[in-house]
């Protein structure tokens, strides 16, 4: 596997824009675009949010044809809780981008990142898709990154590629995501593109397995959002024969695409709202996975160890609450726990000042894991979260201002 750059643009084919339409303050990006030269599978997961937005309601519509040739997502407005006008606009958006490309509406797919509620100001974005599309080009992908941001502080890309039944294929991504992230599709939009000729449901396949051990395992606040979307669009272009479910190339393409997916859920965790700090909470030894992911989400959203993470407070008594809180039954003498390599807890008994001393110093880097086994089975799950910090407050407390 070899490292690129280039984010969404470094497969053969796709080319990237990003441009300011108004929705921002001037000069801020506020547009981006994805075109392939071919159209292609594209596969889709959303969010759980029982409240999707308008673009995440088209796109699933669009998804039932498998074929896509373009992405546009504008930032600074959701376009959420915006009711019929909400998803005439969206559709709106993906004809304006169609028309200039030849394309079947249905072929083209639209994000939408920002404050929930609010229309969107079409007449801006109509002029705005009229410039982007002229602007698409190989070397775009990064200001295709910078316009999907909100309050990242950070530009999210990465690209890799493989040999895969004898050819050369990449795939390339870019995510936006600082706040409302939480796993079951972690504000997050993550968009991927590849050049392998791949079935629609080999690719649909590879991205499920690609978000749930990526995307599904990052958490900044607990919170999911309405507009969550991730997309992955393959043009062929790479020429290698068709990659087909249950095959041995689908099982290289998808650890190809979780490689891309993981280095940009990472990138998210390391951007969250605020964050100093990112903890791989590894919960091990219960009976089935399900419960170890309970425990994994109820200690890594937990705003007491999150405060204490941010303190650099050794207080491990606090995830021992947390895991009692989870709903997991717990056999207490069975319960350890360990910073990186140093045990805190055997046998659900604290090891005492010294162990502590020695956690003590742990907690001040910037990351390090927390392994947290209850001793009543095989089954793990594993995730990545941050502590809470007075900018977080800072940063939601005056989100609209």
């Amino acid at each position: 596997m070899k490292a690129l750059r280039g984010g969404v643009t470094a497969p053969l084919g796709f080319l990237a824009a990003g441009i300011h339409c108004g929705i921002k303050k001037p000069s801020i990006l506020d547009l981006s675009l994805i075109v392939s030269s071919e159209p292609g599978p594209i596969a889709g997961v959303f969010t759980t949010n029982r409240l999707p937005a308008a673009p995440v309601l088209l796109d699933r519509l669009h998804l039932r044809r498998g074929i896509g040739q373009a992405i546009v997502v504008n930032s600074g407005n959701a376009n959420a809780c915006t009711g019929p006008q909400g998803l005439a606009d969206a559709e709106e958006m993906a004809t304006l981008v169609a028309r200039r490309l030849h394309a079947d509406p249905q072929a083209v797919f639209v994000g939408s990142t920002g404050v929930i509620g609010q229309p969107l100001p079409m007449m801006r974005i109509r002029e705005g898709i009229a410039a982007i599309m002229s602007r698409a080009r190989r070397s775009g992908g990064h200001e295709a990154a910078r316009g999907i941001l909100t309050t990242d502080l950070k530009t999210k890309e990465v690209a890799a590629s493989a040999r895969i039944g004898g050819r050369t294929i990449t795939v390339g991504g870019m995510a936006k995501g600082s706040g409302m992230i939480h796993p079951d599709m972690a504000t997050m939009l993550a968009y991927m593109t590849t050049d392998a000729a791949i079935e629609q449901a080999a690719l649909q396949r590879a991205l499920i397995a690609s978000a749930n051990s990526s995307f599904n395992c990052i958490s900044v606040d607990g919170d999911t959002s309405t507009n969550d979307t991730v997309l992955c669009l393959a043009n062929g272009l790479a020429r290698n024969a068709p990659i087909k479910a249950g095959s041995s190339e689908a099982k290289e393409f998808q650890r190809l695409l979780q490689h891309v997916c993981f280095a940009l859920a990472m990138k998210v965790c390391r951007d969250g709202e605020g964050v100093t700090k990112v903890v791989h909470l590894i919960v091990t030894g219960t009976k089935t996975a399900e419960d170890a992911k309970q425990i994994a989400k109820t200690v890594g959203t937990s705003s007491l160890v999150k405060t204490a993470l941010f303190g650099e407070d050794a207080n491990w008594g606090r995830i021992i609450a947390a895991l009692g809180r989870a709903g997991v039954p717990i056999e207490p003498n069975r319960v350890a726990l360990a910073f990186d390599t140093v045990p805190i807890v055997k046998a659900g008994v604290g090891l005492g000042r010294y162990a502590e001393r020695q956690i003590s110093r742990i907690v001040r880097r910037k990351e390090f894991t927390i392994t947290l086994d209850v001793g009543q089975g095989a089954a793990t799950a594993q995730l990545w979260t941050t502590d809470l910090s007075y900018d977080y407050v800072k940063i939601n407390a005056s989100y609209r201002s």
